[in-house]
């Protein structure tokens, strides 16, 4: 007998008719001789011989197989065969190619020979897997075709079982039989090592020999075939399987005694081994870790043997990195980085694919180019309009190599970092010429980052950051060799090839690894092992029980998946285990089927056993399995041969189907939880379902080995495939239904509850080949796990997630089906004039164009669109909206929308990347859009590295335009490099695209080098280190949380001991070590802890950071991302709000890093220093900024810094509708710099106070705020330039709407709690009023401010916030007051005692708006007369609402209703107040004395200024109103005047240096006329502003129907006058403006002095 091993990994084996003769016998020594002979004889061949290994072979590559020289590794041994039949040797060198073809095609031939079949040699100790390729067009054999391939096996078999598929298809109905090999990978670092089984070897009954489909150019020669056949004639191979050593014998020796004398064989009962019904058994939990006591009885495997000495020697030196690792404990183990990973994907076409595309990838950045490999970081730049001008000087100081002081002097920020250079070179050489002054850096001291050579000094992020706190700038003159350039790529690092899985294992995953102890191919050994034994001894109970927990362990190994063949395989093994051994074949027949014990009379004499029957299906069965499982990973495109037919998948109108078999791997905790499970099958294309999503049956667990779902359904889409997308989706969604009886169900309020989503995958129909998926699928759906005890508490040891595998069953038709892309004729290029359409057409497409996205428009509007779509090429910012208003992406239509493409003008980045949203999964368009980003910079790239790495899910393939994109930045540049790794680790947690983030990250961890490797893993580590610091801290008790941090601290500082580390947060700062001293936590709930660690750069300041662990940082790193673009907008057009930026980065599933900002405080610790009514004081945060700047020019610095920024926040928090807002996350710097942290919640998701918003105002502006913009309680004009800043902030962030919105619509599928769908973005989207014009939105935003800085629910919150903070101390009796109107608190006793009160009338007031007050009348105890005071609802309502938090609301009478429904007369509701209002003061001085006589109710009564005032002005109602003289004129008001569509704009905005007679504040309002005007009809006036000086309109006054040649003839009339609440209002200036001096053309913005014009 001979065995050919081609040179394609197929093996050969034929035994000839023609010349029988019979082998001499050879002894052990002989075989051992000979077979080292065959490996010298081997080694030597393969000196010549390419020695190139394939991870699979391609379509291509085996249709070449002739000069495709994969050596093999894997060697067949043959079991023990009948003695009195032996194997004949065939002189193959007398045989031609054609007669072996010929012989080996007759199918005659195997029925006359003596079975002889293949087995898998147990030395092969490496984890095997199979990997079957399978022809195209059917079922994989075994499942749903006929059991095709080799049974190896280690007795003689005589029997044989046509398996059925699980679903019910008949095997037969494939008529392809597969003619591809299994291969079974042994899983290294990168190599993946194949032992092919014959798969197209049909598995008979007679055992005969199986056919092999003949190759040429076999590797092994034919002495060296001639050769193998006689070491498998050898006596040892035929007894034992394989030429083994004495050792091994031992132990099988002693495997089998041991057995014999089991105690456990004798007791088995009978009935043990009866199966059961699974339904009727009791649910256990599914062990899937294996015992010790299992592990015993697999027997040691040794590599003493000859060919496992050559598959030694032959591994590549990376191998061994992966190699199995001995534990503490002395058990085999698979390092974890190889769990998670498919471990057959190498061998999967598309991942393949996608390494040879990186690959090529790297060879564009060889290590030798210093512009794509510096090894060092580069200072970020930030583009900045009007960088010159005020201040445009600074001040630099740059350490020298030599010199003992640094070298200062002052530059201009507008020259070039080379400039400064060579500045600098001047103090070190004398004759510049002579130096290459590209050769030397600016390092920046104190971080690993240098400045761009080639950009202005200012522009760089760190001098901007200088100039912002005024510190000094430092930076140090190195050359280029001088520079740390660790993190460089190597020569070393380009030779290596790529490999995704290499650097993985030491990646921390957030999922549940495999706990099988042993891989796959151990497994197997053991398996054969057991059964070898089960037939050798007399006792088969105890050995079959041993065989079925080996088939336990192999299932639990392939993920839990347990075939129905399998299933149906263990119960007749048991029973025929149970059967008398006089029994006859036909009783076998009871449990093997009918038609198995049809056995030829020629058979073996063992066919008759039944338990050797039962051991032939289980070993079917097996291998079915394994087939399956290695089918999973495999492109369907690899199931393609050249001979088979291609249908073009338009021109198919077969309906799309697919049956839902099971779901395998279901955990004990569902089983509990949970009674009926189903899946919502839905179809989509661009986000959007194509077809109604349908359900499945509703169906429960059943048991085997493990807990299952089985559907066996047949879904059907009424959709044909000629109308798919190539870009469709398949998603099968998991439901699960809560068993309501159950005790530990999640739902503890027992209340019926819906179906709960434990899961989603996603199937593209269509491969990366485009082929139509066929055949049948593991799908692997990750879920996150429910075995918490406590329902919706997180797990200790972070966020978890498990595998269920769904099997999915596509049909597989006799011709493949290929989707093909329509061919465009690009010679035909269509551009219409957009002047060409009539006015009112033209109109309307450009309202369109103008629209901020395509969010709003409607199915009238894009058809429109889509059918003026060629005169819309002038505007190429439209495009988004164009294909996004495409009827259709089907095949008929793609030609159409494809040539517009190709005609289309290149897009701006940043426009381009709406582009890469859900509603674009069209390949064309996303490889297009990629192509115009391609134009961002670095640094813009890093700021928008989030949204792209969430854009990678929308793609549908692994090897996308996007993919490599990313890659080949992160190639050029270490930053982006470093903040990819950590997204990409950060995004691992996804339960539907971890893999694909897997696959990118090992990508980036392969071509990075192996400096960045190693600094990122040091990183990880770090972060390991402080989460587990962070979660001792936090569980500890208050009194012991300092110890515990202090010896925590320890472990850290170990690390630091052995290595420098760049901090995750700034890759450019690195600490050495730890100041365990400084470091300290935050009393919040999550109880942060506060880093302090050791610069490693000597002239750095020490590192601060925060570190948080049980809060997810995610939202927080949005939010501070798009105040980050936000500021560099309002920086580039030349407004500098002086914003703090400062880092955040999700290290891990809620944990992460902050950076902590220096010299600032919270407000609220501000404001306590005043009590704990500190937020309703107006002088707290003046007084702390003067502490930290005493010189009145430090302080005006400070104030001017606070206005800025203060403007920013409030812009930036109400256009991402950030909420939660109170004195604890708001923060001010000591140089006046204030800023928000923790953004909790945002996009409008307030926090709730029972059934009310706590964040009543748009946004916090309060008094206190207000004191430090106005310099005192006035308003000044500083006000107007805080509102003026706020407004232009806002409308130069409304002008990039869309920007905004395709950035957080991007980040939709990153599961952040606030933002889930595209209704999230509503907030945003109205809060930029998109619609209207700058002036509408600066009068909008102006009256928000107003809103704000008068809302006192702020400050009440404010104090709320307090006395939570405070609510151990309680308030102090010696408190300030607590009421916001009142400067002090009252008692009884000071006041006298309340005898009656009540509500006695209610007045109008015009100050500052018209509103009603309401006069109390109190009389007091000892007094004749009663007093009167004067409160607003308002005031009242701030009474309640203090009181409710001293006092339980049981004790307080119920308060009126604020809320107003529809139009209601005012009047009429003030009336309605003062009656509910007298009720409550009759109910409240009624209650009991402690709420009575409380200080806050006296405080409230207590006549203040005001009251006195207004008494006074009532009693002397004679009084003459005062007027002022004419004489007394002054001020300036500005004015905006425009005008467009007949329409003429007058806004009023701002108003300065008012004048009245007697210096006190005026009520100023505007009226405006256009003269003449005889009957007034042209009055037009503002509202009227509180006592100020300086008042702010921004209040537009329209005139319509009135044209240019009108207007030119009128006069624009306005007047400023104070309005009087006791007297008639009086004149304090006003102007007369020609509307004939006005370019009505366009908007006129100016002030404008007052004077003493007369007025109507």
């Amino acid at each position: 007998m001979a065995q050919i091993s081609s040179n394609n990994g197929f093996k050969q084996c034929s035994s000839s008719h023609l010349e029988p003769t019979r082998t001499k016998d050879v002894d052990k020594e002989e075989a051992l001789q000979m077979e080292a002979e065959a490996l010298a004889k081997l080694q030597k061949d393969r000196q010549v011989t390419d020695n190139q290994r394939g991870f699979e072979l391609s379509n291509s590559t085996r249709q070449k197989a002739q000069v495709y020289n994969k050596q093999d590794y894997d060697l067949m041994v043959f079991p023990e065969s009948d003695s009195q039949k032996r194997a004949v040797d065939i002189d193959v060198e007398k045989l031609t190619q054609a007669e072996l073809e010929k012989l080996l095609l007759d199918d005659s031939f195997e029925t006359r020979k003596t079975p002889v079949l293949p087995v898998l040699s147990p030395s092969f100790s490496a984890q095997l897997y199979l990997r079957p390729a399978i022809q195209r067009g059917q079922w994989p054999p075994g499942l749903s075709g006929p059991s095709t391939y080799t049974l190896p096996s280690i007795y003689p078999s005589t029997y044989s079982k046509q398996s059925a598929f699980q679903n019910g298809f008949n095997p037969r109905m494939s008529p392809f039989p597969s003619t591809e090999p299994i291969y079974l990978g042994l899983p290294g670092q990168s190599s993946y090592f194949s032992y092919p089984l014959a798969p197209a070897t049909p598995f008979h009954p007679q055992g005969s020999l199986p056919i092999y489909r003949p190759v040429v150019s076999p590797v092994v020669s034919p002495d060296m075939a001639k050769l193998f056949d006689k070491i498998a004639s050898t006596s040892e191979f035929l007894k034992n399987g394989k030429a083994r050593t004495d050792l091994e014998i031992t132990n099988s020796k002693a495997a089998v005694s041991n057995l014999q004398v089991s105690p456990k064989a004798e007791d088995i009962s009978k009935f043990d081994w009866l199966d059961l019904d699974p339904l009727s058994k009791p649910k256990v939990d599914n062990v899937e870790v294996l015992d010790h006591e299992e592990e015993k009885n697999v027997p040691s495997l040794l590599a003493e043997d000859p060919w496992d000495a050559v598959l030694l020697e032959e591994r590549s030196p990376a191998s061994y990195h992966l190699e199995r690792k001995k534990d503490p404990n002395g058990t085999s183990s698979l390092p974890a980085g190889s769990s998670r990973l498919q471990e057959i994907e190498v061998q999967n076409e598309e991942v393949a694919a996608f390494c040879q595309s990186i690959t090529k990838l790297k060879t564009k950045f060889p290590y030798t180019s210093h512009c794509t490999n510096p090894g060092y970081l580069l200072s970020p730049v930030t583009v900045q309009r009007n960088i010159c001008g005020e201040n445009a000087s600074v001040k630099v100081s740059i350490e020298i190599e030599g010199f003992q002081l640094p070298v200062t002097f002052t530059c201009d920020v507008s020259s070039t970092v080379e400039i400064i250079i060579m500045q600098a070179l001047c103090w070190v050489h004398d004759d510049l010429n002579q130096v290459d002054v590209g050769s030397y850096v600016l390092k920046v001291c104190g971080q690993e980052e240098v400045l761009q050579n080639n950009h202005c000094l200012g522009s760089h992020e760190h001098i901007q950051n200088c100039r912002k706190w005024d510190t000094e700038i430092k930076l140090q003159l190195l050359t280029l060799s001088a520079m740390c350039q660790n993190l460089a790529r190597t020569a070393e690092d380009d030779e290596t090839p790529v490999d995704l899985n290499k650097h993985l294992y030491q990646i921390e995953k957030p999922y549940k690894e495999i706990t099988t102890r042993h891989p796959v191919g151990e497994l197997l050994d053991s398996y054969h092992n057991q059964v070898e034994l089960a037939l050798q001894i007399e006792n088969q109970h105890r050995t079959v029980d041993q065989v079925i927990k080996a088939v336990r362990k192999i299932c639990s190994a392939l993920d839990g998946v347990e075939t129905l063949a399998i299933t149906e395989s263990v119960k007749k093994l048991k029973r025929a285990v149970n059967l008398p051994r006089s029994k006859s074949a036909d009783e076998t027949s009871l449990s093997g089927g009918g038609d198995t014990s049809k056995n030829s009379a020629g058979g073996s004499p063992n066919a008759e056993n039944p338990v050797h029957v039962s051991m032939d299906q289980l070993t079917v069965a097996i291998y079915d399995l394994l087939r399956l499982h290695a089918n999973s990973g495999r492109s369907p495109a690899d199931c393609a041969q050249s001979s088979r037919n291609v249908k073009e998948a338009w021109t198919t109108a077969e309906q799309l189907q697919f049956t839902i078999f099971a779901a395998h791997g279901i955990s004990s905790n569902w089983v509990s939880n949970y009674e009926k499970y189903y899946l919502i099958c839905s179809l989509s294309h661009n986000g959007k379902d194509l077809f109604k999503p349908i359900q499945s049956k509703k169906v429960g667990t059943y048991k085997n080995f493990f807990y299952l779902i089985k559907w066996d359904e047949l879904i059907i889409f009424p959709i044909q495939i000629s109308q798919l997308p190539l870009e469709s989706l398949l998603h099968l969604t998991l439901f699960g239904i809560l068993n309501q009886s159950s005790g530990s169900s999640p739902d503890s309020n027992k209340q019926r509850k819906g179906p709960e989503a434990l899961g989603k995958v996603s199937l593209p129909l269509f491969d990366f080949k485009r082929f139509l998926t066929c055949g049948t699928k593991l799908l692997y759906l990750w879920t996150s796990s429910h075995t918490n005890s406590i329902p919706g508490t997180v797990p200790t040891k972070g966020y978890v997630m498990e595998r269920i595998v769904l099997q999915v069953d596509f049909p597989s038709p006799t011709f493949d089906i290929i989707y093909t892309t329509p061919q465009v004729d690009r010679s035909i290029i269509q551009q219409h004039n957009l002047e060409t359409l009539e006015n009112d057409i033209k109109g309307k497409l450009l309202d369109i164009l103008h629209r901020d996205s395509s969010l709003g428009l409607s199915k009238e509007d894009k058809a429109f669109l889509w059918d003026k779509r060629y005169y819309c090429l002038k505007h190429p910012n439209c495009l988004p909206k164009i294909l996004a208003s495409a009827p259709s992406w089907k095949w008929v239509n793609l030609a159409k929308t494809y040539s517009l493409l190709h005609q289309w003008p290149p897009l701006y980045p940043l426009t381009a990347l709406e582009l890469l949203d859900s509603k674009f999964a069209d390949q064309e368009v996303r490889s297009l859009a990629v192509t115009w980003i391609e134009a961002i910079s670095d640094d813009e790239l890093t700021d928008l590295l989030p949204q792209f790495v969430q854009a990678l899910k929308y793609e549908i393939y692994l090897n996308s335009s996007l993919v490599c994109f990313l890659l080949s930045r992160a190639l050029g540049n270490i930053r982006i490099a470093h903040n990819l790794y950590w997204l990409l680790k950060d995004a691992l947690h996804d339960a539907q695209f971890g893999t694909r983030y897997e696959h990118v990250l090992g990508a980036l961890l392969s071509v990075g080098g192996k400096g960045l490797r190693e600094e990122l893993l040091k990183q990880a580590k770090l972060v390991q280190l402080l989460g587990g610091v962070a979660e001792k801290v936090r569980q500890a008790s208050g009194s012991a949380r300092q110890v515990v941090l202090q010896k925590s601290m320890e472990r850290v500082q170990s690390f630091f001991l052995r290595n420098k580390c760049r901090l995750p947060l700034n890759p450019s700062l690195v600490a050495k070590e730890l100041n365990i001293k400084s470091c300290s936590f935050f009393s919040s709930n999550a109880v942060p802890l506060k880093v302090t660690m050791v610069n490693a750069d000597p002239m750095g300041e020490e590192i601060n950071v925060m570190f948080k662990v049980g809060e997810d940082l995610r939202q927080d790193m949005l939010a501070l991302q798009m105040i980050k673009i936000m500021d560099k907008i309002w920086l580039k057009e030349g407004l500098d709000l002086r914003m703090v930026i400062f880092k955040c980065l999700s290290t891990g599933r809620d944990r992460g890093m902050v950076e902590l900002v220096p010299a600032s405080d919270t407000l609220r610790k501000i404001q306590v220093e005043y009590g704990v009514t500190g937020s309703f004081k107006d002088k707290p945060l003046a007084d702390w900024l003067r502490k930290y700047n005493p010189s009145e020019e430090e302080y005006e610095k400070a104030s001017e810094n606070f206005i800025y920024s203060c403007a920013g926040c409030c812009v930036a928090t109400y256009v991402l509708g950030i909420c939660d807002r109170h004195n604890d996350n708001i923060m001010l710097r000591s140089t006046g710099h204030m800023f928000h942290i923790d953004f909790g919640k945002f996009l409008g998701h307030a926090q709730m106070f029972g059934s009310f918003k706590r964040d009543r105002a748009p946004f916090v502006l309060t008094s206190d705020m207000a004191y430090v913009i106005n310099g005192g309680e006035k308003p000044t004009i500083r006000f107007q330039l805080f509102v003026d800043l706020c407004c232009q902030a806002y409308n130069l962030i409304r002008k990039q709407a869309n920007l905004f919105l395709n950035l957080l619509s991007l980040m939709i599928p990153s599961g952040l709690p606030e933002l889930r769908n595209i209704q999230d973005l509503k907030y945003v989207r109205d809060a930029l009023q998109p619609q209207t014009t700058d002036a509408e939105a600066t009068i909008f935003f102006t009256r928000l401010i107003e809103s704000s800085l008068g809302s006192i629910a702020t400050k009440f919150n404010f104090f709320i916030h307090n006395l939570a903070q405070l609510r151990f101390s309680g308030l102090p009796s010696n408190d300030e007051p607590i009421l916001s109107f009142s400067p002090k608190t009252y008692s009884f006793r000071q006041d006298g005692r309340i005898k009656e009160v009540s509500v006695f009338t209610y007045h109008k007031k015009y100050n500052p708006d018209k509103h009603y007050i309401y006069v109390v009348r109190i009389l007091r105890e000892g007094q004749l007369e009663p007093s009167f005071v004067f409160r607003t609802f308002d005031e009242f309502q701030e009474l309640h609402n203090k009181l409710s938090i001293i006092f339980p609301l049981w004790k307080l009478p119920g308060f009126p209703n604020r809320m107003v429904l529809g139009r209601t007369h005012i009047k009429d509701v003030a009336a309605k107040r003062k009656i509910e209002l007298n009720s409550y003061l009759q109910s409240l001085m009624s209650a009991s004395t402690d709420v009575a006589e409380c200080d806050l109710v006296y405080t409230f009564f207590h006549p203040l200024l005001r009251d006195e005032k207004a008494e006074g002005i009532a009693r002397s109602t004679d009084a003459v109103p005062f007027s002022p003289t004419p004489g007394q004129i002054g001020g300036a008001v500005k004015l905006s005047v425009s005008y467009r569509n007949g329409t003429l704009f007058i806004m009023v905005m701002h108003i300065k240096d008012l004048v009245t007679e007697d210096g006190s504040d005026p009520n100023p309002y505007v009226k405006t006329y256009l003269l003449p005007d005889t009957h007034k009809t042209s009055k037009r006036k503002t509202k009227i502003s509180r006592k100020t000086r300086n008042p702010t309109f921004n209040e537009m006054l329209v005139y319509s129907g009135y044209s240019k040649e009108t207007l030119r003839q009128r006069e624009l009339q306005l007047s400023v006058l104070s309005a009087e609440s006791l007297r008639e209002n009086f004149f304090l200036g006003g102007i007369t403006l020609p509307l004939k001096d006005f370019n009505l053309s366009k908007e006129t913005v100016k002030w404008y002095q007052l004077t003493a014009a007369t007025y109507l």
